[in-house]
């Protein structure tokens, strides 16, 4: 039997990437009819469920993959085999005990939470229905927990390719019972929306029992449990292997929640801002709040599928540098990280931003509110993804003090600045949500500042290649700029109609993408970017 291949960072990194890059297609284009069967009213509804239960995901899982992906790979790197096996069988009892306290919280409080969510509003989604699609999901808990811990394992042995095809397998189980459901739902059987929205959210659970009999399948064929008794150098007992795992988890448990709950206080201050204090109505809300929790979250996963993909191959290999003690590899880890995430992030997110219209119509067809706001809410996403690259590093070198201090000022900051942002915004003329996509901006941008200062005095760390680039991928975002500024008009891009998208965006994609490149093949860019050269092995 063919054993299975371990990946290295680039390669990992690609691998990852792509799998999630497919995922992310996958809940991309299933929007489109999902979109057409439900609307932004039940949009609004499947975002409130989905964000809550992203919350306390982040509670009962968030940390454990890091950890355990940590943990292994520390493990795996002193050559202690027993303690590896260990260390999985105990995180799953663990995630056991956490998974089902968090399952009731979520039942039991669940119309508590609606009425946080919109209060008094009428005219849209009721707290009922919320409290409903929220029970449903809130099963997922019992379930996804423990593919979780399972892909920590194997990223923690460099097994990426495996994560990634239960990522699209757990995919394909999800949206099919999405769209399946919700269409049997209301179109065969003419159930009410909260009905459909119910068994959609389903999905979840659905998708998390089909990955998980997967990756199982994976790690009995790679023998990473075999029962065959191990007698390492050092013997790890079971307390010292849970304090291990408790003390990595909960930090990335609380950088985790945090993370999260820039989503949710975005969620629930743009909808109590809009229907308490600016008097709009919980129609129009809802159709706002359904850009930040569902239909722009969508658009947006394809840039965060970059960044998930890189992290993903980034925290075993600099762990791994780093328990060896090459502080040189981790430095230049990171600084390819970063170049990654300039080099095809901000150019991404420059398109979708451009060109939020013609996207925006092929996706969902017209509307008013969506492209309006997306075409700022998109950067959202890039600095959430750098915010991503310089927290995780710092997690995979244990800084978590550090990281808990920045990611809260980041939060505060946001959640301060929320309101009275949305209230300014307004008053100049604009989009009151634009305020909230600010607010959150600045919150990402100081926790990374001070978290580069941190890396630069405490921890050595060089940011020369990085600085030295950077004037050269400025110049190519403005070229890129400039490329579809010119094209816009010549190119119409306020065309009704979907199928006619295609052709505008293929044609402003292949240009500006392909000035893009070219600029960076000449400057070498492209060459050094993707050829990293592998740390000392001394």
């Amino acid at each position: 039997m063919k054993k299975m291949k371990k990946n290295s960072l680039m390669e990992g990194a690609l691998i990852a990437t792509l799998g999630i890059i497919i995922v992310k297609i996958i809940g991309l284009l299933y929007v489109i009819p999902f979109n057409a069967i439900i609307g932004e009213q039940g949009g609004a509804l499947y975002g409130y469920a989905y964000n809550i239960y992203n919350l306390f995901l982040a509670v009962s899982t968030a940390g454990f993959p890091f950890a355990i992906s940590k943990l292994t790979s520390e493990y795996t790197a002193l050559g202690y085999k027993k303690a590896v096996k260990d260390t999985y069988n105990l995180s799953l009892k663990i995630i056991f005990i956490i998974s089902v306290v968090i399952f009731v919280l979520l039942f039991v409080f669940a119309p508590s939470i609606g009425k946080l969510i919109i209060g008094d509003a009428i005219g849209g989604n009721t707290i009922e229905d919320i409290a409903f699609v929220i029970r449903m999901i809130s099963f997922a808990i019992l379930i996804v927990p423990f593919l979780s811990v399972t892909k920590g394992f194997l990223q923690g042995h460099k097994y990426i390719s495996p994560t990634s095809v239960s990522q699209i397998i757990e995919q394909i189980i999800r949206v099919s019972v999405i769209l399946i459901g919700s269409f049997v739902a209301l179109r065969v059987f003419g159930t009410d929306m909260k009905t459909a929205i119910g068994i959609s959210v389903s999905g979840a659970f659905f998708g998390g029992i089909v990955a998980c009999i997967y990756l199982k399948i994976k790690i009995n064929k790679a023998k990473l449990l075999s029962r065959d008794k191990v007698n390492d150098e050092k013997e790890i007992g079971n307390k010292e292997i849970i304090k291990k795992i408790l003390t990595y988890s909960i930090p990335f448990i609380i950088i985790s929640l945090i993370y999260n709950l820039y989503n949710t206080v975005d969620m629930i201050l743009i909808s109590r801002t809009m229907n308490d204090i600016l008097g709009y109505s919980a129609s129009v809300t809802e159709s706002v709040v359904s850009v930040f929790t569902t239909w722009g979250v969508k658009l947006n996963n394809i840039l965060f599928a970059i960044i998930t993909g890189l992290t993903t191959s980034l925290i075993p290999n600099i762990v791994s540098s780093y328990t060896k003690g090459n502080k040189k590899d981790v430095d230049n880890k990171f600084n390819k990280a970063i170049q990654y995430v300039l080099f095809i992030l901000v150019p991404a997110t420059l398109f979708l931003s451009f060109l939020a219209e013609p996207i925006w119509t092929l996706f969902y067809g017209e509307s008013f509110y969506g492209p309006i706001i997306f075409k700022v809410y998109v950067f959202y996403a890039l600095f959430g993804g750098l915010y991503t690259i310089v927290v995780n590093t710092l997690q995979g070198l244990s800084k978590y003090k550090l990281v808990i201090t920045t990611v809260f000022i980041g939060l505060v900051l946001n959640t301060v600045l929320d309101v009275p942002m949305m209230l300014l915004v307004d008053k100049l003329g604009y989009e009151p949500s634009y305020g909230a996509v600010l607010a959150a901006m600045i919150g990402y941008s100081v926790s990374i500042i001070i978290s580069l200062v941190a890396l630069n005095k405490k921890y050595g760390f060089s940011f020369k290649e990085t600085k030295e680039k950077l004037p050269g991928y400025i110049l190519s975002w403005l070229v890129f700029e400039v490329v579809i500024t010119l094209l816009k008009l010549i190119v119409p891009t306020n065309l009704d109609g979907r199928i006619i998208q295609i052709p505008i965006l293929l044609l402003f994609g292949v240009l500006s993408f392909g000035i893009y490149f070219i600029i960076h093949y000449f400057n070498g860019n492209l060459k050094t970017l993707f050829n990293i050269k592998r740390g000392s092995k001394k």
